[in-house]
């Protein structure tokens, strides 16, 4: 009879041996294993030249995944910002410039705040608005350059009120109906705003085109001390606009002034405040004194025939004759 082709250990010595030694193995090892967690558990500091060997032994390899892992987020942050760089520029861009407008309006107080320097009297509030309004539509095509905001009487808004943006002067209310109002923005034909130089008092007028731009007109006539990049703002001038409130930045120069772009774009803005009218007082005493000029102005021409001759010129001319 043949014999089986495989039989069980118990029926070899060297493979019950084996058997044998590998239980013993493991049991060491166990017990070994118990012995050193004993040992960490009851003296931590035992084991720190082993772990310190392992840790520097695993060393590179950790560190090839770090740059591995930084160059492939490196590799993706990349990819993301190539894509987004277009928009976060537009933004850095605007911050910039707001940035610089700011930088103007802080460099208009601070000449302010030097003229001011001996009046220790004179006390300067803050202008709060008295409505924040949307700018709903203006015109574009026409040489009157008017706006319209979703805030009226109601709001208590009223003719004559400033209309200013984050950026700088958008323009001055011109009619209030109930809930919205009409603004004569800064470049329409029939707008001029005294303005002045941020950085010292090179005083101007800004004279609407109705194309979109400005022309400054110098006050004092001579060498024209305006240069490209100046920032234009309000003098205060007139009483309906607060001083130091960014206006334009000069473009070109011409022989009595220059050619300036706006600094708070119309079609630019969706939310404006309407501030209070800076020196009510001013504004009235000089409409005060151009009611009676307009109220002359038709009397002073009279026609020939329509008036009269007096009585007296008449006996005059007869006693001369």
């Amino acid at each position: 009879m043949a014999p089986p082709s495989s039989r069980r250990s118990g029926f070899s010595k060297k493979a019950q041996f084996s058997l044998f030694t590998g239980y013993l193995l493991a049991g060491a090892g166990a017990l070994l294993g118990l012995a050193l967690l004993a040992v960490s558990l009851w003296y931590p500091a035992a084991f720190a030249p082993v772990r310190g060997v392992a840790s520097d032994v695993v060393a590179p390899a950790g560190e090839v995944g770090a740059v591995t892992r930084a160059g492939s987020q490196g590799f993706f942050a990349g990819i993301s910002g190539y894509f987004n760089a277009g928009r976060q520029n537009a933004a850095l861009r605007q911050e910039m410039e707001i940035a610089r407008i700011r930088l103007g309006e802080a460099e208009a107080v601070k000449a302010e705040n030097r003229r001011l320097k001996g009046l220790l009297a004179l006390r300067d509030s803050e202008a709060r608005p008295v409505a924040t309004a949307r700018l709903v539509g203006s015109t574009a095509t026409s040489a009157r350059r008017h706006a319209y905001i979703s805030a009226g009487r109601a709001n208590g808004v009223a003719p004559g009120m400033a209309v200013i943006s984050e950026r700088g002067v958008v323009g001055r209310v011109l009619e209030a109906g109930r809930t919205s109002a009409r603004v004569m923005l800064l470049t329409d034909s029939e707008s001029v705003l005294p303005v002045r130089r941020a950085k010292d008092n090179v005083i101007a007028f800004a004279e609407g085109r109705g194309d979109g731009l400005l022309r400054i007109r110098l006050v004092n006539l001579g060498v024209n001390p305006l240069k490209v990049g100046d920032l234009l703002v309000t003098s205060g001038a007139g009483g309906y606009y607060r001083p130091g409130v960014a206006v334009a930045v000069i473009s070109k120069l011409t022989p009595d002034g220059g050619i300036a772009r706006l600094v708070a774009e119309p079609s630019a803005t969706n939310f404006v405040a309407v501030e209070p009218v800076h020196e009510p007082v001013a504004v009235a005493e000089l409409e005060e004194i151009d009611a009676p000029t307009a109220a002359a102005s038709p009397a002073a021409s009279p026609s020939p025939s329509s008036t009269p001759a007096p009585a007296e010129p008449a006996g005059a001319v007869t006693g001369a004759e």
